[in-house]
């Protein structure tokens, strides 16, 4: 399970000692409502089954979300997932509410992005979310993915989908290195 750093944050896999910290983030109503309903009907049993799913993936895929912290604080999750549905990997993020407009969201992403394609060696990562979730669009655009089409995920039927190949994500790289 890997640790990454970005300027402000620590990106580190979820324990189980990290589940009501996850709670208050992950059901909190205004980050609850752009997410799928959780498994499980009490909050804690659903954090921690999905700590030790997160676990798990790390385990079988090499990746999962991360618990992103900001001075040792749990303030969400973001990383990669891979989605038998779509058989594809995307990107995803999720923060407290007193966490957003600070671009903590972009640069969790773009790290996730980097991990994804220079080190898991993935050929395309995706994204998605609501039609009506212009926020997480707009991050999706500033790190570099393009609108391609709409799908139905876990009965939303309103969800559009953005995406990144490789060579566009390498190109984007070169450029932002000049």
């Amino acid at each position: 399970m890997t640790i990454l750093q970005t300027d402000r944050l620590t990106l580190r896999p979820l324990v189980p000692d990290d589940a009501e910290a996850y709670v208050a983030m992950r059901f909190h109503p205004e980050v609850a409502r752009w997410l799928p309903p959780a498994r499980e009907a009490d909050p804690l049993a659903a954090a921690q089954g999905t700590i030790g799913r997160f676990a798990e993936a790390w385990r079988d895929e090499g990746y999962s979300p991360w618990g992103v912290f900001q001075d040792g604080r749990l303030i969400g999750h973001a990383g990669l997932n891979y989605v038998p549905e779509f058989e594809a990997t995307e990107v995803l993020w999720a923060l407290h509410p007193d966490a957003w407009g600070r671009g903590y969201a972009t640069e969790v992403a773009k790290a996730a992005l980097g991990f994804g394609f220079e080190t898991v060696g993935l050929d395309l990562i995706f994204a998605i979310t609501m039609e009506d979730n212009t926020a997480s669009q707009a991050v999706m655009k500033r790190i570099g993915l393009s609108y391609k089409k709409r799908v139905e995920y876990k009965g939303f039927k309103d969800v559009v989908w953005f995406d990144v190949d490789r060579a566009a994500y390498e190109e984007s790289t070169r450029i932002a290195a000049r």
